[in-house]
């Protein structure tokens, strides 16, 4: 193969982009509040300090859906600095008219794939937290590879972290959380805060998706690991 073949060869994504339909309220919001709350997406380090109005502990989401969940996030938490990541357009422009509605200033997003904005606009050591809350666990054996959480993720997303950081993950299908579990566990810059499934957060608010898997009578898994080194 040649060098060119290489470099256009496509790598495995964790999402499929789908031609969602767009609310006139959403396209209106990625209109005007794009240039306030939207970053848009540039392989290179991000100035984080620049982004936000206060100098404060940043945690990233990734795959925020509609936003609902991580905008009471960002309301209850002012003394935190919250960027979304989400690639798909109606999530993101729900969230940017919510935002404009709250009046938040510690929350901003990127539109962009969550793997390239780890590798390379995220400073090593420059992240709190990481949120991951009921991401596709790509159920079809032939689909495994699409899981977003893999080896190599892990050692990206521990380091953006600082030392003590978070990386909180939550699903709804047990074998995709089992999976997390043992990778997390055999990951030895972290540690895990529990023996084994963490105790469901009151500061993690009901989303869309764990209330579909509440009523499916799945059970619901958070898992929180930090980084110890």
């Amino acid at each position: 193969m040649s060098d060119i073949e290489k470099k256009h060869l496509r790598t495995v994504k964790s999402f499929v982009k789908r031609a969602g339909r767009m609310t006139q309220r959403q396209t209106n919001a990625l209109e005007k509040h794009a240039d306030s709350y939207l970053i848009p997406y540039q392989p290179q380090k991000l100035a984080l300090e620049r982004i936000f109005e206060t100098t404060q502990n940043i945690v990233l989401e990734i795959g925020f859906g509609m936003g609902t969940s991580l905008i009471e996030m960002a309301k209850n938490n002012p003394h935190i600095n919250y960027l979304g990541l989400e690639v798909h357009e109606p999530g993101v422009g729900n969230i940017l008219d919510l935002i404009h509605q709250e009046k938040l200033t510690n929350l901003k997003v990127v539109m962009h794939d969550a793997v390239e904005v780890l590798k390379y606009n995220i400073a090593p050591q420059s992240l709190q937290g990481i949120q991951i809350f009921f991401p596709d666990p790509w159920h079809k054996k032939r689909h495994h590879k699409r899981r977003l959480v893999n080896p190599e993720f892990i050692t990206i997303m521990s380091n953006a972290l600082a030392k003590g950081g978070f990386i909180h993950f939550a699903s709804d299908w047990q074998p995709y959380a089992e999976e997390v579990l043992a990778l997390f566990t055999n990951a030895p810059e972290l540690i895990n805060q529990f023996t084994n499934f963490a105790p469901r957060p009151e500061t993690r608010p009901l989303t869309k998706f764990e209330k579909r898997g509440q009523n499916l009578e799945h059970p619901i898994k958070d898992i929180i690991f930090t980084k110890i080194d």
